[in-house]
């Protein structure tokens, strides 16, 4: 089962005494300013969790899996997590 933002406001109100209200506040700040920061074409690094990046993909071939055609996929911009190497410690142990 997957964290829900839900949760995880949950989760910061319980910890730190925080009314829900004020919780969400946080959260949906936090979310914006990542998503504003990618959108704008920059990176997004997060000390000790990992580093959100946004990368160019070119156009390039496709094909439609319902009826084969072949298509041209446009260029588009995709974001990218790696994870920090303290992250990759505590999830495998």
């Amino acid at each position: 089962m997957a964290l829900t933002k839900a949760q995880i406001i949950d989760e910061i109100s319980t910890r730190n005494g925080f009314t829900l209200k004020k919780s969400t506040k946080t959260v949906e700040a936090i979310l914006e300013i990542i998503k504003q920061t990618l959108e704008s074409g920059e990176d997004v690094l997060i000390s000790g969790f990992g580093k959100f990046c946004v990368k160019d993909k070119s156009e390039r071939k496709g094909r439609n899996p319902a009826t084969g055609e072949d298509l041209m996929l446009a260029p588009r911009r995709v974001v990218t997590f790696r994870c920090s190497g303290k992250l990759r410690e505590r999830v495998n142990g």
